[in-house]
Formats: C-alpha cells, sequence, structure tokens
C-alpha cells in the first residue's frame, strides 16, 4: 500500500509512489550513462592521441558558456519548486520559472549543435574512433535534455489547465530530479570529455 500525504483541506492526495518510480528510473540512468563514459574513457585508453587527433578540434569555450547555461537552469527548476512551498503558492511564478528553463535549455541545444556542425566543418564523422564515441555520448545527452523540455512544456500546459498548488506538486519534482541528473550527467561528461 502506497504511503500518501492526504490534507484535511483538499481533496488532492500526492503519493510516494511516482517519486519512487522516478529514483528507480534514476538509477538505470545512472548505469546507462557510466556505460557512455566508460566507453569515452575506453575509447581513449585504446587509441591514439587524445589531445592531438580530436581535443584540439573542441571548442572549449563555447561549451563552457554551454555548460554554464545548464546549470544556471537548474536554478530555476528550484526556483520553479519553490514558489509551490512554503505557506502561499503562487503557480504563475512557478510557471515563469519553468519557461526560463525552457528557454536556456533550448540554448544549450542550440549551442551543443552548434558545436557539432563546426566538428562536422572539421572533417570530424561518425565514423572515426573519437567522433563515434563522442557523438554518440552528447547526441544521447542532447536527447534527455529534449526530453526534458517536452516534459517542462507539458507542465506548463498543465499549470494553464489547473495550477498546481502546494499540496499538488508532485509531476514538478519530479520533473526538477530528471532535469538535476541530466545537468549533472553533463558535468561529468563535460569534466571527461573537455577538461582531462
Amino acid at each position: 500500500m502506497s504511503k500518501a500525504h492526504v490534507s484535511t483541506n483538499s481533496p488532492v492526495v500526492q503519493y510516494d509512489n511516482p517519486k519512487l518510480a522516478m529514483w528507480a528510473f534514476l538509477g538505470g540512468e545512472v548505469v546507462f550513462f557510466i556505460s557512455l563514459i566508460l566507453l569515452i574513457v575506453f575509447t581513449r585508453m585504446v587509441n591514439g592521441n587524445y589531445e592531438a587527433d580530436f581535443r584540439s578540434l573542441l571548442s572549449i569555450p563555447l561549451i563552457a558558456v554551454n555548460t554554464f547555461v545548464l546549470l544556471t537552469s537548474s536554478y530555476f527548476v528550484v526556483r520553479s519548486l519553490d514558489r509551490l512551498h512554503g505557506g502561499e503558492a503562487h503557480p504563475k511564478g512557478m510557471r515563469n520559472n519553468l519557461l526560463v528553463v525552457v528557454v536556456l535549455g533550448i540554448a544549450f541545444l542550440g549551442g551543443q549543435a552548434w558545436e557539432w556542425m563546426g566538428l562536422f566543418r572539421d572533417g570530424l564523422s561518425m565514423s572515426s574512433t573519437y567522433g563515434s564515441a563522442f557523438f554518440t555520448v552528447t547526441g544521447i545527452h542532447g536527447t534527455h535534455v529534449l526530453i526534458g523540455l517536452v516534459w517542462a512544456v507539458f507542465l506548463l500546459v498543465g499549470n494553464a489547465r489547473r495550477s498546481y498548488t502546494e499540496r499538488d506538486y508532485l509531476s514538478v519534482e519530479n520533473f526538477g530530479l530528471y532535469w538535476h541528473f541530466v545537468d549533472v550527467v553533463w558535468i561529468a561528461l563535460f569534466t571527461i570529455i573537455y577538461l582531462i
């Protein structure tokens, strides 16, 4: 039987099972992304000079800015959920912060697309040793960002139909868990691919 938080002031019931399911899903995602990170690490270990053959092609300043954009979006995810806590809920404040998350997420994907186009112009392709690992891993991460953006849009549409409240916010909270996970994965990828 699932544990529920029930308010006597509202018929809305907040269940714990969806949050547990989200944590289980994220656990699987951790294993998946560790496998992808190991793909990059082993590719570097087995093949030639990573610095000369690949990293010299990367635009670290561009991706550093892109990383800052994604991390900033996480701050606005926290703010959006915070607007539903602490006494009086502010669904409009939640919506406005979530809109900023969407804009920043789109900016991140735009920066990633810009980097990819530059790498393609420089002759890097999916058929090259480092290119195949790089495009696979960053492409899968970008797909996760895109899924998060679609989720955020659904939350915005849901908020337009009925406002989330202090007692009814689990979908926003689960989105936050997912988005923060995607950010943490990017920090790991940025460190391993661009900095080390």
